[in-house]
């Protein structure tokens, strides 16, 4: 009865390690927790701020949250004001009704990347529909070319400003990735000595066996 009771032991132990192992670094990961609009809210007044209150604390040079409407156009909005885990932007214009997309991207404790998106929409009865450019003042853009420069000029600012927020986190994943990259390795090192140990205990049952 002994003989079957050890090896079952081991092997018991030998699973909670490896089970150990691979859940730890997914817990590490930053989460949204709470948003300000909620996701696929209805709003009858037009928000002025968006506010994301994500699991782990957050890092300023590393989160973006920009506001979209639903042409896809960037909506003019401060930079990320953080709080602890908490991240606000403010809204510079006012919103026209429509479907607006809040986008994020942070960093998690362990330099892995984490970002997300989802929409909520403004129906203020008071308010006029958000604009939307027509074909025919994109067509006369297109065709002078004052207004093809100006627009050019104009586009490429919000877009250059847009990648260069975007670069930040991935240079961050990088750097804090580097140094929290010792995480994994102590854990399975952890999980190597728990093994050891109990190949030690399962050799002394097993010598304390034989002269009896």
């Amino acid at each position: 009865m002994r003989t079957r009771t050890v090896p079952a032991l081991l092997a018991a132990l030998f699973t909670a390690a490896l089970l150990l192992v691979p859940a730890t670094p997914a817990a590490a990961h930053n989460s949204l927790q709470e948003a300000t609009p909620a996701r696929d809210a209805r709003l009858t007044t037009a928000p002025t701020q968006v506010t994301l209150r994500f699991m782990q604390r957050l890092n300023p040079a590393f989160t973006t949250i920009t506001l979209r409407d639903a042409a896809e156009r960037p909506v003019p909005a401060s930079a990320p004001a953080v709080d602890g885990a908490t991240g606000t932007v403010t809204i510079e214009e006012p919103l026209g009704n429509g479907t607006y997309t809040v986008a994020y991207r942070v960093v998690s404790r362990d330099g892995h990347p984490v970002q997300g998106s989802y929409r909520f929409t403004v129906a203020d009865p008071a308010a006029p529909p958000a604009a939307v450019p027509s074909p025919t003042a994109d067509a006369s853009a297109g065709t002078s070319a004052p207004a093809g420069t100006s627009a050019g000029a104009s586009a490429g600012a919000p877009a250059g400003a847009s990648a260069g927020a975007d670069a930040s986190p991935a240079s961050a994943d990088a750097s804090t990735g580097a140094d929290d990259g010792g995480l994994p390795v102590g854990l399975l090192v952890g999980g190597a000595a728990a093994a050891v140990a109990a190949a030690a205990v399962v050799a002394l049952l097993l010598r304390r066996r034989r002269p009896s």
